[in-house]
């Protein structure tokens, strides 16, 4: 890993982060903005606890209409050491979390493996990055043996959408190969008697107005190249308009039931298994509240 030439994600901008800020909005050092509890996650990920949600600042995707634009696009967050992550680790599993979860973790990769090696023996949870699917799969070996389950968006199949609304025209391609990295790594899905995912693949995707028989395609491409049986697949319908979006009007809406519908009918048509969601998610109330909680030690008194 040289930071004075990045090449961790697909963008491969060459930043010299030692001494600016790659296109991901990362630098030296690791940001994360949130480390705490949380319940807004699928039933098998959030469980009766919560999953220990590590959120990281900075994004190689940057989609126009994010949620969570304030840490992917604004960078807010706190800079903090590889020791200081594995301790983080280590008081979310205190606090009763279901599991690890990595949330953007991959401009960081190096240094995340690194924190959870030093902790991975005391580790008794599993270990989960969640991640807009946009991935090398080189930098994802990383992780190889260190996360347990990989939570992904698919967000695009048409190279159009993905230019238009992330500036990357290559994100199916991209995240096509990841995809098959992450099934290598983990395997089937396997869950625990209490339904929790302990290990395996689990595909998000969020359907966008408008794009209902672009979320058909990527149905019919994971179909053919995962096992029914073996994987699970999230259905989202939160889309929420957010930001500027003067230049993709047609995205400046709520997602129709009607759409949402139709891609349902289609995934069952397929024999998809997974997660739905129902009416009423497509508001802010999933988005964290970014403010440092859980970032930094507490002081003693």
């Amino acid at each position: 890993m040289d930071l004075r030439h990045c090449t961790l994600c697909p963008r491969r901008c060459g930043a010299d982060r030692t001494s600016s800020f790659g296109m991901c909005g990362a630098g030296e050092y690791i940001r994360i903005a949130r480390a705490a509890l949380h319940f807004g996650e699928e039933p098998c990920i959030t469980g009766k606890n919560g999953s220990g949600t590590v959120f990281f600042s900075g994004c190689a995707l940057g989609c126009k209409f994010c949620q969570n634009d304030s840490i992917s696009q604004k960078r807010f967050g706190e800079d903090i050491t590889e020791k200081r992550l594995s301790e983080i680790f280590l008081e979310l599993q205190d606090q009763g979390a279901e599991n690890i979860n990595l949330v953007t973790p991959s401009h960081y990769a190096p240094m995340v493996a690194n924190a959870l090696k030093t902790v991975k023996s005391e580790l008794k949870i599993p270990v989960v990055c969640n991640c807009g699917g946009y991935e090398s799969p080189e930098i994802l070996r990383y992780f190889d043996g260190l996360v347990d389950v990989y939570l992904p968006d698919l967000k695009y199949y048409s190279s159009e959408l993905s230019k238009r609304y992330s500036n990357a025209k290559d994100y199916f391609e991209i995240a096509s190969s990841a995809l098959r990295e992450m099934f290598r790594q983990t395997g089937a899905c396997v869950f625990s008697s209490e339904g929790m995912l302990q290990k395996g693949l689990l595909i998000r995707h969020l359907v966008l107005p408008g794009a209902k028989e672009d979320s058909k395609k990527l149905l019919r491409w994971i179909s053919e190249n995962f096992p029914a049986e073996s994987i699970r697949v999230s259905l989202m319908r939160q889309y929420t308009p957010r930001g500027d979006l003067t230049s993709c009007p047609e995205i400046n809406r709520k997602l129709l039931s009607a759409e949402y519908s139709s891609v349902l009918r289609y995934a069952d048509e397929l024999g998809i298994r997974g997660y739905t969601q129902g009416r009423g998610c497509d508001n802010f109330s999933m988005t964290p509240i970014f403010d440092l909680t859980g970032v930094l030690p507490k002081r003693s008194l």
